[in-house]
């Protein structure tokens, strides 16, 4: 019989996802194994491989469609001796059968509209609507930006005549003269609202969707107290000068990688504070696993440093480096930014003083680092200049008490200044 393929959870916490492209197109043989797709999670572009084998007889839902559920039914591969006739009774996404879907087309035309802002295309599967407005996915809009084509003229063919990638790469070329130039159609997407103010909507990605979740929930229901301690860092300094002159090129440490460093050593040192809270424990892990915040051009992402107290300076900066790099471009695994044991977010480098950072859950803890400034000390009475930097810790009072995240601050500020002691 039929076997459907449904949209998989990729990740713990995804709940859906874009089906970004078709990698196979309907009447290709599937073999167990081969990549089908590519779909978009919260934070990462993914290669979907496929358990079974057959024929791909009927794609449901088209490459570039966005906010596909986990577990609904995006194909259907037709197994040996079977046609087109046995898919009759699959259901689509949406969950109606292909033979009851122009009556759920019919019922659309019905659905009010919730507010004078918001438009709803109507069926024809023409994107443009009256008022001249495009409705497209994003990878669509890019997509056309790059071809030179003008969305106007493109008939839509996702969800109630959205445009998605397909629609662009089908459309070729050959529509550009007609249409509208790209600046009008996608850049010059402009509305005014009802104060009369001129915007532009920009689509939310999955990044900032979830982050914008779960820092919410963070902020309403995690108990946050900040604590910060200043760090004297011109030992620091002249260590790092120190080891890149040595390298002679080979590498080159950022004060970054010795943050990260000694942040691991002050939780191995002092576990308590390496913990996050749950209703029925306090969670205390064995190993540091450093979240470290990446800003990326589709939000922030944390990629994790995983037992980052048992690793050199030379390997933080290269796993950093790579992490870093592959998260700019969606190349990052699940398993490399989901979980950690604890956040470091560096924001120095923009020469921002302090910050206090919200609390990544389930973590307990995220540091937050300013820039180190010169700036004058009282050392033995006399006034000399030291180069400062601000840290500030966040809690969540829940799992870690005050005296327990002042502790940890004053370990980490004594590896801080003494870095050598990081070394041995």
């Amino acid at each position: 019989m039929a076997i459907n393929v449904t949209m998989p959870a990729l990740s713990p916490t995804m709940t859906e996802g874009t089906l970004a492209k078709w990698l196979k197109a309907e009447g290709d043989t599937v073999e167990s194994g081969d990549v089908i797709a590519e779909i978009e999670t919260d934070k990462a572009t993914m290669e979907v491989e496929s358990v079974d084998e057959g024929v791909l007889g009927k794609i449901l839902v088209p490459g570039g469609t966005e906010n596909v559920p986990v577990n609904d039914v995006i194909a259907v591969l037709l197994e040996e001796g079977e046609s087109a006739d046995d898919i009759c009774d699959v259901s689509t996404p949406a969950q109606v059968p292909l033979n009851e879907q122009p009556k759920a087309q019919e019922a659309a035309t019905e659905m009010p509209v919730a507010t004078p802002l918001v438009a709803v295309p109507a069926p024809s599967q023409q994107a443009p609507s009256s008022e001249g407005r495009v409705f497209a996915s994003p990878l669509a809009k890019r997509l056309a930006a790059e071809k030179g084509i003008g969305l106007a003229g493109v008939k839509g063919s996702g969800p109630r005549g959205r445009i998605v990638k397909a629609d662009v790469e089908n459309a070729g070329g050959e529509i550009s003269d007609a249409a509208p130039s790209v600046s009008a159609s996608v850049d010059g997407d402009a509305l005014v609202n009802v104060y009369g103010m001129v915007y532009t909507d920009i689509p939310n990605n999955n990044i900032r969707k979830v982050v914008a979740k779960r820092l919410l929930e963070s902020k309403q229901s995690v108990p946050h107290f900040y604590l910060t301690v200043e760090c004297n860092l011109d030992n620091l300094l002249v260590a790092r000068k120190d080891l890149n002159d040595k390298a002679n090129g080979a590498f080159k440490l950022s004060v970054n990688d010795f943050i990260i460093k000694a942040s691991a050593m002050a939780l191995k040192t002092y576990p308590a504070a390496n913990v996050s809270w749950t209703e029925d424990a306090i969670l205390q892990y064995a190993k540091a696993d450093v979240s470290v915040a990446v800003a990326t051009p589709d939000g922030l992402i944390t990629p994790i440093v995983k037992a980052a107290e048992d690793k050199g300076l030379k390997e933080i900066s290269d796993e950093v480096k790579d992490l870093a790099g592959r998260a700019r471009e969606g190349k990052l695994k699940p398993e490399e930014f989901q979980g950690g044991s604890f956040t470091v977010s560096n924001l120095g480098m923009f020469g921002i003083k302090e910050f206090a950072a919200i609390i990544n859950p389930p973590q307990g803890c995220i540091l937050a680092i300013g820039a180190g400034v010169q700036q004058p000390v009282v050392e033995n009475g006399e006034i000399v200049v030291r180069t400062v930097m601000n840290c500030t810790l966040s809690v969540d009072h829940r799992c870690v008490d005050g005296a327990v995240g002042a502790e940890y601050l004053q370990i980490f500020k004594q590896y801080i200044e003494n870095p050598v002691s990081m070394l041995v």
